[in-house]
């Protein structure tokens, strides 16, 4: 089969529909194609939905919206599909083999948009790492460098969309988990405001006030039309983000005007991140001011204070998973039914008292305040790598290391530049702008004040066009 659709982006597949030149189903076809030819590397989708993805793409009930029958990937965590496999990367619900029965709010959004869903992808064990290595389904492969990891939480679906599997894929960020696979995979990841996209019907918050919802994609457009289709508030959330004064995709190609934009490479622990990551944001950080912004060195101290209470979240997080699985699947859950890792993070969250994890939140919102100050005080735009060093080699960040605090200490610097902003809610983009001399993808994070989209997409768009990365494709690929 000719395959013409595999390095169009989502938007231009769906235009192709609306004009009548391809069919739902042929895109859904070569879709899955890819994903035989491509998975035996990848390892990124571990639940096929062949069958019912192409029922799917034939059925005239398909909706009649800005993406039918554009093939899409749901990342296996936190957003549960009807009928379909929910492991959230744990051994003993893969054992059980647990479905779900229900759609979550969102990927009943995601139905609407006119998505066809053909599978689900690979993720660490309930979401916690920064690499895609879960003991439940091997390694996910990024497609740059297979000994390489694709990053995480979301990295199945970064491994699938840089590959050419599909255009677009649902991921979910607590602490760097859309853009930590986005820098590594070369992909564009938006971290939308938080409670931009709903939680429900399952949760108001999901770790606290951490965890925000999107996709990853190759192109800005795509990210502003899905989160056009996607946001906004559920029945009882508890918090809804600032509505836009106009549609998202309406930024794409805007002038952002002249921005004032501050940039900086130091990790929040004071030492200077990998000389390739320097480099990344400084190319940035110049070409910025060729079109036309006011750019200069930031300083923003608010974002090395040590305790900003996510540690405690974190924790208390993780025990809770365990526990509300346990309560779900009818037997009580120890920290040893996980990973090694998670089974001492879980041990931590589990000596969290009541009024200490009210204090971590405390800490949180407070340090929200003092990071978010920096915005308020005129600036529009700051500018940073996405991860303090490019991306590990499988195994090295592993869940069942000889040293796992020296894992997970080592986790959270890759994390360093992303996790304040889970905590600030604000948000925040990755865009593949740098890649290193061997041909690893480099991501460079710009975050804007809070509800503040629409000035990243613009300032997304403007780089793209000036930096464009579309005609670059990994060695492993479509």
């Amino acid at each position: 089969m000719n395959d013409d659709f595999a390095w169009m982006d989502a938007t231009a597949q769906a235009d192709l529909v609306r004009k009548g030149e391809v069919t739902p189903a042929e895109l859904v076809e070569a879709a899955i194609a890819r994903i035989d030819k491509l998975n035996p590397q990848l390892n990124a989708v571990i639940h096929r939905l062949d069958d019912k993805a192409m029922a799917a793409a034939a059925d005239p009930a398909l909706p009649d919206a800005p993406f039918r029958g554009v093939p899409f990937l749901v990342k296996d965590g936190v957003c549960h599909t009807a009928g379909d496999p929910f492991h959230c990367g744990m051994q003993v619900l893969k054992d059980i083999d647990w479905h779900e029965d229900t759609d979550t709010w969102l990927a009943q959004r995601y139905r609407a948009a006119g998505f066809v869903f053909v599978g689900k992808t690979n993720l660490p064990e309930l979401a916690a790492s920064v690499t895609t290595e879960p003991l439940a389904y091997g390694a996910t492969h990024n497609p740059w460098n297979l000994g390489h990891s694709p990053g995480g939480s979301s990295g199945g679906a970064a491994a699938a969309v840089a590959a050419g599997v599909v255009s677009v894929a649902h991921g979910n960020d607590m602490g760097g988990s859309i853009r930590v696979p986005s820098s590594a995979c070369g992909l564009v990841g938006l971290k939308p405001t938080r409670a931009r996209t709903t939680l429900g019907p399952d949760f108001g918050e999901f770790w606290g006030p951490l965890t925000h919802e999107h996709v990853l994609t190759r192109s800005v457009r795509d990210s502003a039309a899905v989160l056009d289709a996607v946001a906004g508030p559920g029945p009882g959330d508890p918090y809804i983000a600032p509505p836009p004064t106009q549609p998202f995709a309406n930024n794409v190609g805007a002038d952002p005007g002249r921005l004032k934009i501050g940039f900086r490479t130091m990790r929040t622990d004071g030492v200077e991140s990998h000389p390739e990551c320097v480099a990344a944001v400084n190319a940035a950080a110049r070409a910025l001011g060729e079109l036309g912004h006011e750019v200069a060195p930031a300083a923003l101290d608010a974002l090395d204070t040590a305790d900003t209470g996510f540690i405690g979240i974190y924790a208390s997080a993780i025990a809770r998973d365990l526990e509300r699985w346990g309560l779900r699947i009818g037997r009580t859950l120890a920290p040893t039914d996980l990973d090694p890792m998670n089974a001492v993070i879980a041990e931590m969250g589990q000596a969290i008292t009541g009024p200490q994890y009210l204090a971590a939140t405390e800490t949180a919102y407070a340090h929200a305040r003092q990071v978010a100050s920096w915005w308020a005080a005129g600036n529009d735009v700051l500018v940073t790598p996405t991860m303090a060093e490019p991306p590990a080699r499988l195994g090295e960040l592993a869940p069942d290391t000889d040293d796992l605090f020296g894992t997970l200490t080592r986790m959270g610097t890759y994390a360093m530049f992303a996790s304040p902003f889970n905590i600030t809610g604000q948000p925040a983009i990755s865009l593949p702008l740098h890649w290193t001399d061997d041909g690893l993808p480099i991501g460079v994070q710009l975050v804007a004040a809070y509800g503040r989209e629409d000035v990243l997409i613009r300032l997304a768009s403007q780089l793209e066009q000036a930096r464009p990365w579309a005609d670059r494709r990994p060695p492993t690929s479509a």
